[in-house]
């Protein structure tokens, strides 16, 4: 059906946007002449207002299946356009029309396609998650070069149509099972991030995975723990707020579920600070637990001065974002082989917490965004296969670990696991991976 109808809509604009020629042609006189422009007018406008009908409950993919209609009629009718008014000048014009009015009907095609183009490209630059800043940009400043435009707003189209369908199907799912509650654990869960970041209320640093749990039940509550600081100082922090979640909420117990470094804090505050007694289980996610080969020879290698050079600018740019006492050398530090081995020698698993863990890997250094991409490069000679940081044997920990990524060369990264880039990978769902987790949990009755 939309098919069909948009083949009507390409005939009805290609006519529209050719009213001069047509008028021309069939003789039309001046009144019904002025008629064929006026309707011309309309059937633009409403086309621009309305360019398909979607039935979708969320306004941002309403719009963004609207920008992929008009971005693809635009393409469409751009060619037939070119193309009927480059044979109307080599074959019809000497017979029929002067020269004048053949560019004045140039300029009303244009015009009319210029409408839809722009029309489409802000409604999709405006909406669309996974178009990304790179795709932008080319358009940007090739939407104006012939055949290169047409060959970007193709991919444009790909992208913004897997987003749409990728979308649709995911609220779907969720609406089908919105009466389960497939996520409601017995105890809450506590997420808690990783080195270098924090959790902000506006960008967070899970991306769209809380809302997704929270979508399917989950209760869900952030670590909210410095972003770099030494194990030992962040996991005294993360068994303080354990202790007040239990405390304020009466749950009992929570789940922690704890991406990279934050798996290291969470250990040491389950094994060293008596946070046991309120952990009912702990799932990390591309947590370093054997340390990183890499970070050894980086801290290694680089001269004194310039790492202290590096902390000074990190620790004062991190005070600004909300740490109280930044280390990034500590942070860093506690992150190589060395130290995380005497780590696991300090911090033994506790009994009664079910540890479980989640590793991924990057099939090529082509798989991830700057600058996991070259960092993929450098950990692999001494690591081994990796996220772009952590190898999969540095992150397998407890009675079982899943390992995660998609075939080809895409792969799954270190920030793609914590959805950094709020994008829709092909083969891997970053959100249901979660879902999946906190169901287990459910099951379990945790």
């Amino acid at each position: 059906m939309m098919a069909v109808r948009r083949t009507i809509l390409v005939l009805l604009l290609t006519l529209a946007m050719n009213c001069v020629l047509c008028a021309v042609y069939f003789g039309v006189k001046p009144f019904p002449e002025a008629l064929l422009f006026f309707s011309a007018l309309v059937l633009l406008i409403l086309v621009n207002v309305f360019p398909a009908r979607v039935k979708n409950a969320v306004f941002r993919l309403r719009s963004i299946k609207m920008g992929y209609e008009l971005i693809l009629l635009f393409s469409i009718t751009f060619i037939i356009n070119t193309a009927a008014n480059v044979l109307c000048g080599i074959f019809l014009v000497p017979g029929l029309i002067q020269w004048w009015l053949l560019a004045v009907n140039i300029a009303v095609c244009l015009l009319g396609e210029l409408a839809l183009l722009l029309n489409g490209l802000s409604r999709v630059f405006l909406t669309s998650l996974q178009l990304g800043i790179k795709w932008r940009i080319l358009i940007f400043f090739f939407w104006w070069v012939p055949v290169v435009n047409i060959l970007l707003l193709r991919r444009v189209c790909r992208l913004i149509r897997f987003e749409y369908d990728y979308e649709t199907a995911k609220n779907e799912l969720n609406d089908t099972r919105t009466e389960t509650e497939i996520c409601k654990t017995k105890y809450p869960i506590l997420m808690v991030h990783g080195v270098f970041f924090r959790d902000f209320r506006y960008f967070n640093y899970w991306g769209r995975i809380p809302k997704e749990l929270k979508k399917n039940g989950a209760a869900v509550y952030l670590g909210e723990q410095q972003s770099a600081a030494s194990v030992k100082d962040t996991a005294q922090e993360l068994a303080q707020k354990i202790e007040s979640i239990v405390t304020q909420t009466g749950c009992g117990k929570v789940n922690i579920i704890a991406h990279s470094k934050g798996g290291l804090d969470a250990r040491y505050a389950i094994s060293r600070l008596g946070a046991d007694h309120y952990v009912a289980s702990l799932t990390t996610i591309n947590t370093p637990h054997r340390g990183c080969l890499f970070a050894d020879k980086l801290l290694e290698k680089t001269p004194k001065k310039v790492l202290e050079g590096i902390a000074k600018r990190y620790n004062a740019a991190l005070k600004k974002l909300g740490d109280q006492s930044p280390d990034f050398v500590a942070a860093v530090t506690d992150l190589t082989a060395k130290s995380c081995k005497a780590i696991n020698g300090d911090a033994p698993d506790k009994e009664g917490v079910i540890y479980q863990s989640v590793a991924s890997k990057m099939n090529s250094w082509t798989s991830g965004k700057f600058p996991l991409n070259l960092s993929h490069i450098l950990v692999q000679p001494f690591d081994g296969e990796n996220d772009g940081l952590v190898s999969i044997e540095s992150a397998r920990w407890g009675d079982r670990c899943r390992l995660v990524t998609v075939k080809g060369n895409r792969g799954v990264s270190h920030g793609d696991m914590i959805d950094l880039n709020r994008e829709d990978i092909d083969g891997f769902d970053v959100r249901e991976m979660y879902v999946d987790i906190v169901r287990e949990l459910k099951a379990m009755a945790l």
